[in-house]
């Protein structure tokens, strides 16, 4: 294979920060070469660089053996460099074609445009990666991983021999991904080289040939995935072993705060649920893609109101009709989609913080200001945001830091249930480990933990009992001592299993 890229003992630094130290890497043609890192590792910094984003202060990049000097992001297009990020970078307002054409055509003065040249060339190009997506549908209509496969198809009609992919399957569905990776695949097959940037370890040993570990800025090595399972990459990112990224705590269960009976809702496809969680206690809710674990969260917080069965807090039937009323009763919701719903970006620290609990720090229709802030930087303390002041935008932090201002939201009204949908999602490991000591710190002061999870190890590793979930109803219960992968995923599928007990 020849080498389409190589980066030889690159250094960067910001205002005195050092974000690269001596950073070293190779690209070869027909090669998947995953990056992976905490955050905060270099990964950005190095794409930057390599896609002309930034000048390195110091090391030599070539491509395709040949120096390249002042490099920017019109050079690196030419040069076959392109990068797809983790929000696509496209005009929704335009259709797939004229995407796709404003990446291959080259300004110039005035031109007939041949709207049928581009729409040939934009379907033949969707073919060439098996995307099934019309040419004259607009991309605010596509889905995200519709939108990647626009994205990709465009940088294999620039003839791209270098594709950087980061985060690529963070909002996809099991299906989806399985697409993407036949995608690459077939890329690769071409000859194009792809830098692979994903959180989501387990997926690097289906798509990776070489993995190259960053921690600080330096190149911890850089291995053939035959030789690193997911524990040791793990220890390689963070310096910690496994076992360190779920810290589950003993914590002695109370009594059952929340419980739910033959609960339903027509709205929310949930039917027939029936389930419990005390005290102190983590209940995972596992299941597959569209198994009804979200819309039964929703159900829970009033989003979408049961129209059958029963609610429970505390032995007391209530009607959750709102999530006013599910506030009200000690109900918290942190939704899976943190940016969108979880906190609010251009909002400060201080802001976000206190936005459940309005009513306490007003008075007359008047903010206390001056309480804001002392509640704020009581929660950033305990919680360890890491932010450059309180009235830092949410925006400007990092993914693990955004997820806990969005706890922090609301444990600041105390409550006596905890919903978590996906509270790792997209985070790097280090975070995750923090947020989950968070959970068996929050645990052990008696509140009432429902934890939605798509990662089996997490729920395997933070769970006291696992329910599973399949067509929008409760499949069987699982101890923590009796819990295994295979078990989940048979209750997942449908298939009866003799270790479940009733929830």
């Amino acid at each position: 294979m020849s080498t389409l890229l190589k980066l030889t003992q690159i250094s960067k630094a910001f205002a005195g920060v050092q974000a690269l130290k001596s950073v070293s890497f190779e690209l070869q043609a027909g090669e998947v070469h995953a990056l992976v890192g905490e955050n905060g590792a270099g990964k950005s910094t190095l794409i930057k660089i390599i896609t002309g984003a930034y000048q390195p202060d110091a090391g030599c990049v070539e491509i395709a053996g040949q120096p390249v000097q002042e490099n920017d992001p019109g050079r690196a297009h030419k040069l076959g460099i392109a990068a797809i990020y983790q929000q696509p970078a496209l005009f929704p307002d335009l259709t797939v074609a004229e995407n796709i054409a404003l990446g291959l055509e080259k300004p110039g003065g005035w031109r007939r445009i041949r709207w049928g040249q581009r729409r040939q060339r934009a379907r033949q190009l969707l073919q060439q990666i098996g995307a099934h997506i019309s040419p004259e549908a607009e991309v605010r209509r596509l889905a995200m991983p519709e939108q990647q496969l626009v994205e990709i198809a465009r940088a294999l009609g620039a003839r791209s021999r270098m594709l950087i992919m980061d985060e690529p399957t963070a909002s996809l569905s099991e299906r989806e991904v399985e697409q993407l990776f036949r995608v690459i695949q077939a890329l690769r097959s071409q000859g194009v080289g792809i830098i692979y940037i994903s959180h989501r370890l387990e997926e690097l040993s289906q798509i990776a040939d070489r993995v190259t570990v960053l921690r600080d800025g330096s190149v911890v090595g850089t291995y053939s995935m035959a030789e690193v399972n997911r524990g040791e990459l793990i220890r390689l990112m963070v310096g910690r072993e496994l076992s360190a990224v779920f810290p589950k705590a003993t914590v002695n269960v109370g009594k059952i705060v929340l419980e739910v009976r033959n609960l339903g809702c027509r709205q929310a496809g949930v039917r027939d649920v029936s389930l419990h969680v005390r005290a102190g206690e983590i209940l995972a809710l596992a299941g597959l893609m569209g198994a009804g674990r979200t819309e039964l969260a929703r159900v829970l917080f009033g989003l979408t109101p049961a129209d059958a069965g029963e609610i429970l807090l505390h032995g007391k039937a209530e009607r959750i009709d709102s999530p006013a009323r599910a506030v009200e009763l000690g109900i918290a919701y942190v939704p899976e989609d943190r940016r969108r719903h979880g906190v609010i970006l251009e909002m400060p620290v201080s802001a976000n913080t206190t936005l459940a609990i309005l009513h306490k720090i007003a008075s007359a229709g008047w903010l206390d200001f001056k309480r804001e802030s002392q509640v704020a930087a009581t929660f950033v303390q305990r919680l360890g945001i890491k932010a450059a002041s309180l009235d830092s935008p949410v925006a400007h932090l990092s993914g693990g830091n955004q997820q806990k201002v969005a706890l922090a939201r609301w444990l600041a009204a105390e409550p006596a249930v905890l919903i978590l949908d996906e509270p790792t999602q997209g985070i790097d490991v280090g975070a995750k480990a923090e947020i989950h000591r968070l959970m068996g710190a929050l645990a052990a002061q008696g509140i009432a933990i429902l934890m939605i999870s798509s990662e089996l190890p997490e729920i395997l590793g933070m769970s006291d009992r696992i329910t599973v979930l399949r067509g929008g109803t409760v499949m069987g219960t699982l101890n923590r001592a009796e819990a295994t992968q295979e078990k989940i995923l048979a209750l997942a599928l449908g298939h009866p299993n003799e270790s479940a007990v009733p929830a």
